[in-house]
């Protein structure tokens, strides 16, 4: 395994990996892990089916694993445009969250913590259900009030206790950092385990695509877990001599919910209004100006789309056969954008990244199907 230390990127100080860290003790902001060597084609596990194939750039060890990772990569259209999407929403509890959580949890165990929190939208608080079900790890989830039926149905299934907040998302992260005292704040936000875990999906892409790269990886961002992992992930891939150049990444978010949107275009973020892609819905993310410098150093864009937008884009997806949560589909409706305004063409490879299942969010469908 490689060794990794926790790092402060704004002071330089570091701490061994084995304490257990959520931010950084001399200014309270996030800590990242030291930077990780990637790896070759030749040490890749073959044999192992997850993301756990990965294991000789990842900084934890497995000791539980649901079989996250290793997901399909289909060809198909968009707007008469071919493009690969990338079904993220078949991870174990149904998010891309799995590859991030999966990480974490293994890294929890490692650290020998026995009960943690979170807060979540949604599909994170499931996931780390999931996972600390498996794990034997005693777990509390807080949650918007508004929180989708499925995602909670999932985390209780799972014995989490689950407390949900009035009011807007950051009550319930300020309500999950006012508990924080009380147990290990095991943040998908804050820990840099998540990312650790979402940057497998670069690796993954590099050899389903046969160990070469897509132009464009279109997702959608809240926090930028994806965004961030496949910037690490490329990253490493380039330092170790494997790919000359990252993807442009492409983020999108919802009009309602758009502050990484306003940074990149240097303005105000809009009032926050109520959007369907709920897992998005991120008023303050912890990494925004690194998420910024990802899209921005891979040559892509940070655009918002309408909720008009989003369910014509979700009518489309399901018309094509794909359940996914109205998250995803505003990444799709980004994908549109992308084509339209010539910056995806039709002799470039592109990705969607498909990344929650519509069986989350049967109300939310229905809705935006009326």
């Amino acid at each position: 395994m490689p060794e990794a230390r926790y790092i402060n990127p704004r002071t330089g100080a570091t701490w061994p990996r084995a304490l257990p860290l959520w931010r950084a003790p001399d200014d309270s902001g996030p800590v990242e892990l030291s930077t990780g060597k990637g790896l070759s084609p030749a040490e890749i596990d073959g044999c192992e089916g997850s993301l756990w194939r990965y294991a000789a750039a990842l900084r934890t060890r497995k000791r539980i694993s649901l079989g996250e990772g290793w997901t399909p990569l289909v060809s198909g259209t968009w707007q008469g445009m071919p493009v690969l999407f990338k079904c993220e929403h078949l991870q174990p509890s149904g998010s891309y969250k799995d590859r991030g959580i999966s990480l974490l949890v293994n890294a929890l165990i490692e650290a020998g913590l026995t009960e943690i929190l979170e807060d979540s939208s949604g599909n994170a608080g499931a996931s780390m259900a999931t996972y600390c079900k498996a794990a034997g790890i005693d777990c509390a989830i807080y949650v918007p009030a508004t929180a989708p039926a499925g995602k909670l149905m999932q985390m209780q299934a799972f014995g989490a206790t689950v407390h949900r907040v009035p009011g807007a998302r950051q009550d319930t992260t300020d309500a999950a950092l006012a508990a924080a005292s009380t147990r290990f704040y095991a943040s998908h936000a804050w820990q840099p385990f998540f990312v650790e875990g979402t940057k497998t999906l670069a690796f993954e892409l590099w050899e389903q695509m046969g160990f070469s790269l897509p132009d464009h990886i279109v997702m959608p961002a809240g926090q930028g877990g994806n965004v961030l992992g496949l910037a690490i992930g490329f990253a490493e891939l380039v330092a170790a001599g494997q790919i000359a150049r990252p993807p442009k990444l492409h983020a999108v978010q919802a009009e309602g919910c758009s502050p990484l949107v306003a940074l990149f275009e240097g303005r105000a973020p809009p009032p926050l209004n109520p959007t369907i892609a709920d897992g998005i819905a991120t008023p303050q993310p912890v990494r925004a100006d690194m998420v910024l410098e990802a899209v921005r150093g891979s040559g892509g864009q940070l655009l918002s789309v309408s909720e008009d937008d989003i369910r014509a884009a979700l009518r489309e997806l399901l018309a094509a056969g794909w359940y996914v949560e109205p998250t995803t589909a505003a990444a799709a409706a980004g994908l549109s954008r992308l084509q339209a305004d010539g910056r995806i063409s039709a002799n470039e490879t592109a990705v969607l990244i498909l990344t929650g299942h519509g069986l989350k969010a049967g109300q939310a469908i229905a809705a935006a199907l009326s």
